[in-house]
């Protein structure tokens, strides 16, 4: 038996994986065996001697024992109460570390820190500062590695405490991290966002989904929630601090002496502009002075904005091309697109307003507002699109569909974006409808400007 086992079980540590070069004995393979065993149906009183006895005598075994690992203390976390949960964060974070030791190819180091530091809030392991201190190491260790919204959030929220209790970290600090917070909540929401758009797209054209799929969409769909919270929770934790009551003050008592600094001007014009605080004298002079400075993309589209603000819809447009002929950075290129788009919805070009529209997300697939107000076009025009009143009424779901992706690809949008396309839905053909039209599962050809087809619900 002893021998069969031995057998069976050397595949799975070469899959899983070992460290190189490294000698694994027929007593840890066997007691591997036996671990894996109990830990993979969650019986982990069963495992529990094995577990210790591999961390005590085979840390090296197979990179099972961390993973698996992972699990059982994380069950007996969720089991213990008081004191005996901080024991356990403890030795769980220990644990980490000792993965990472033995097995550093095969362990993302920012996620691993991240986990580390996650376990030290939520177990109130150490000072605030010496969390939010974990963190920011995790984050400057490798950034890219870290796809935890929890994790994301929770630095932000650290450093917004931190700024309360005392301003143990500045001010300026909190806004810069607050946009580094949104850009990576977006940036891994639009990641998933395309992976769970690629089997809609699969599903709507009628291609069964395989139970793996189906999984998958299942857990893209659960983590795109998680975002859009955590994305909304950053901007409750942000709060009133980052109103224009706080931002112009903040930068009108820099401005004398950084008023000829070229970066500091396009900081604070950049954020004055993303909080909507253009009217005020301050946005005005930086701009004027940054356009002085250094003519640029940034400055023409600051320039495009005080256009807008005095109905100057020809000069609006013109600085925004402009912006868009000079930068370089997508983000800012789409944002000069989204202005152009907005112009042209509100003179009602809508079919124009769109390919704007889509060129911004072109540029910056998370710009969850184009979306919304692609939908809202769609809806805007249902009475007009369509040979029935089932066809014009199916509009709704195109614009519902359109909503829900704004939710997906920019989750602090979520809660908006799935009120809406609730709202759209609820105008599309019910049931009955649908029924009665004998068009269940068909798809049905949208005229006019939208030129899109919509699939119906099988009923």
């Amino acid at each position: 038996m002893k021998t069969k086992l031995t057998t069976l079980f050397i595949a799975l540590v070469v899959s899983v994986g070992f460290t190189a070069g490294a000698q694994i004995s027929e007593e840890c393979i066997t007691t591997g065996s036996i671990f894996t065993e109990s830990a993979k149906v969650k019986n982990y009183d069963a495992a529990r001697d094995s577990f210790n006895k591999l961390r005590k005598d085979c840390p090296n075994w197979s990179l099972a024992l961390y993973q698996y690992g992972e699990r059982l203390l994380k069950s007996d976390l969720k089991k213990a109460s008081g004191d005996q949960q901080q024991v356990i964060a403890k030795d769980l974070i220990e644990f980490l570390k000792q993965r990472e030791q033995y097995f550093p190819a095969k362990t993302p180091k920012g996620e691993n820190a991240a986990d580390q530091a996650q376990i030290m809030y939520d177990y109130k392991i150490g000072t605030e500062k010496q969390q939010f201190e974990a963190f920011q190491k995790a984050f400057a260790m490798d950034a890219a590695s870290i796809g935890s919204a929890k994790a994301i959030y929770t630095r932000f929220k650290l450093a917004v405490d931190l700024y309360q209790d005392g301003g143990q970290v500045a001010l300026q600090e909190v806004f810069d991290l607050y946009d580094d917070t949104q850009d990576k909540l977006s940036k891994e929401a639009t990641e998933l966002d395309g992976k769970l758009q690629s089997l809609v797209d699969k599903d709507e054209a009628g291609t069964a989904l395989t139970s793996k799929d189906k999984r998958r969409m299942k857990g893209y769909e659960t983590n795109l929630k998680a975002f859009g919270i955590f994305a909304s929770s950053t901007d409750g934790a942000m709060g009133a601090l980052g109103n224009c009551e706080n931002l112009v003050p903040l930068y009108e008592k820099d401005f004398d002496d950084m008023k000829n600094d070229k970066e500091w001007i396009k900081k604070a014009a950049g954020r004055l502009a993303g909080k909507d605080c253009t009217d005020t004298d301050l946005f005005k002079q930086l701009v004027e002075n940054l356009h002085r400075l250094d003519p640029s993309a940034k400055s023409a589209k600051y320039l495009g904005i005080l256009a807008g603000k005095r109905g100057d819809s020809r000069e609006e447009a013109r600085y925004y091309q402009e912006a868009i002929d000079l930068e370089t950075d997508p983000k800012e290129r789409a944002n000069a697109y989204y202005r152009l788009a907005l112009q042209a919805k509100k003179s009602g070009s809508y079919g124009k307003a769109r390919g704007l529209f889509n060129k911004a997300l072109s540029e910056d697939g998370s710009l969850g507002q184009a979306y919304l107000n692609i939908a809202s076009m769609y809806a805007a025009s249902a009475n007009n699109c369509g040979n029935s009143t089932f066809d014009k009424r199916a509009v709704y779901w195109l614009a519902a569909s359109t909503a829900e992706r704004a939710g997906r690809v920019s989750p602090s949008l979520s809660g908006t974006a799935n009120k809406t396309a609730a709202s759209y839905r609820a105008l599309a053909p019910s049931k009955a409808d649908i029924f009665s039209s004998n068009k269940s599962g068909q798809t049905i050809s949208i005229g006019c400007w939208i030129g899109q087809s919509v699939r119906v619900p099988k009923v």
